[in-house]
């Protein structure tokens, strides 16, 4: 009769002690949480023979609510809704400077959190960083290469 109470409590013992040191296994082998670089795509800039003519083409075809300054896509952030955001959508001519030392004829722009953070995690990586951040009222810049060249404009916006 004994050994009926005993089996059942070792097996459950047994149990929670595998369970338990598994927990802490896996603690000290997990690896430190990364840091989260880029949040979503703040915008598109693209090189073109008549910026004008091309804000107008896709104002009439497509719709687009375009300015000087392009158009910007206002969006809610999944995580929480009551967040708005911006990605921006312009052209520039086809013999801008701003694109440079990039010989694209694009430049994407990047959303990210903590910048100054990520850039001196950059640094260390050895990316190329191509200015100094430059605040604005709208949030923070800098530029980067990739691995191509292509430049690449990262921006924390104050949403």
């Amino acid at each position: 009769m004994k050994n009926k109470f005993w089996i059942p409590l070792w097996i459950l013992a047994s149990f929670l002690s595998g369970f338990g040191v598994k927990t802490i296994l896996k603690d000290q082998h997990q690896k430190p949480a990364t840091m989260k670089k880029v949040t979503g795509i703040g915008g598109i800039f693209f090189k073109c023979k008549d910026p004008k003519a091309i804000n107008e083409w896709y104002k009439k075809h497509l719709g687009f609510n375009t300015s000087p300054y392009g158009t910007s896509f206002e969006w809610r952030e999944l995580e929480d809704s009551t967040k708005k955001g911006l990605t921006q959508w312009n052209s520039f001519p086809e013999n801008t400077k701003y694109f440079e030392p990039s010989t694209k004829d694009f430049m994407i722009n990047y959303r990210v959190e903590n910048l100054e953070a990520l850039v001196e995690e950059l640094k260390k990586e050895n990316v190329t960083i191509l200015d100094k951040i430059e605040s604005f009222d709208y949030g923070k810049f800098v530029h980067i290469l990739d691995l191509e060249g292509n430049k690449i404009q990262l921006w924390e916006p104050k949403d």
